[in-house]
């Protein structure tokens, strides 16, 4: 049985399609990081999965669970962190959670129980009887993702959960998702960040007008753009040509070249030899080498290559509250 499993999602906001035929599944105990660029559907995903919203056509399960025939039996089962964090600032960290462990019909000693465990788990106890207003960014960060684990959730969905963290709240937050992977909380997590998908996803899910465009590790959607890349600059511009000739039988697709900059693109299957063999192919056509340099794809450029969008347009500004 999948942790999630979405097929043909529709939902649609007046004229604005925002989920057209959403297909996704997740396994369970894994993280899964999910990409798009603004407008793309994934905050409308999040809304259905978690019974804020209802599809308008289409099935979502959350552990074996219909959202729609039963969502209270889902709620049950998930814990939210929305992009911004839902924290009660006049009360204490501690008051939060014991606050919303009751909300979740805890006995008074268990809640005082739990907040005392959760403070711990995520470096609060310092602060846990301080007013939250004066708490810092991830620092609310993190009392919200506390709070959201109060019921010891099977799903646990983070919406964009870093946005507008300074880069020290950040990492802090990547070390704290990496420890609930480790754990084995099964996490949904959406993010404007490339980078964090990468660094943190088991698998990785691409949005883009309300489809899943493309699935699979992050290695596995670099190679969907063409493997790895050579990158050859050699000393005279007049000869890039003859060395793109010579260097044709290494390619695994056209290479692209940059005559004003003496600068050769090469795709390739990289292995211990493809250097040495460019060198040497170059020799052969007395092409002098200044510089040769072997890369894997970024997922800046999966994204660019799938979507057609430059990861500079992601952002919470232009999905907002509607998809």
């Amino acid at each position: 049985m999948y942790a999630i499993e979405a097929v043909d999602l529709h939902k649609a906001y007046g004229d604005t399609l925002a989920l057209d035929g959403l297909d996704l599944v997740m396994q369970q105990g894994s993280i899964l990081g999910v990409l798009g660029p603004n407008g793309a559907g994934k905050t409308t995903t999040v809304k259905v999965l978690t019974t804020l919203i209802t599809a308008d056509r289409g099935t979502a399960l959350v552990d074996g669970i219909d959202v729609a025939a039963d969502p209270a039996a889902v709620r049950s089962r998930i814990g939210l962190t929305g992009q911004y964090a839902a924290v009660e600032e006049r009360m204490t960290g501690r008051e939060n959670i014991e606050h919303i462990a009751k909300l979740f019909h805890m006995p008074g000693s268990q809640a005082r129980s739990r907040a005392t465990e959760l403070l711990q788990r995520f470096d609060l106890v310092d602060a846990a009887d301080r007013i939250v207003k004066g708490y810092s960014g991830g620092m609310r960060r993190r009392l919200d993702i506390a709070m959201s684990l109060i019921p010891r959730p099977s799903v646990l969905f983070l919406d964009e959960p870093t946005t507008g963290l300074d880069p020290r709240s950040r990492l802090a937050m990547w070390e704290l998702i990496e420890e609930l992977g480790s754990d084995g909380t099964t996490t949904f997590l959406t993010t404007q960040y490339l980078d964090e998908a990468e660094a943190l996803a088991d698998a990785i899910a691409v949005i883009d007008r309300g489809k899943v465009i493309a699935e699979g590790t992050a290695d596995e959607l670099k190679d969907r753009v063409g493997g790895d890349l050579m990158i050859v600059t050699i000393a005279d511009p007049a000869n890039v040509e003859r060395a793109a000739g010579a260097l044709s039988a290494l390619a695994t697709g056209p290479i692209r070249t940059t005559p004003n900059k003496a600068e050769l693109h090469v795709p390739i299957t990289a292995g211990h030899h493809v250097v040495p063999n460019a060198i040497r192919a170059l020799d052969d056509c007395s092409c002098d080498v200044l510089d040769v340099e072997v890369r894997r794809p970024s997922l800046d450029d999966v994204f660019l290559a799938i979507t057609g969008s430059s990861p500079d347009d992601f952002g919470s500004n232009g999905e907002g509250a509607s998809t």
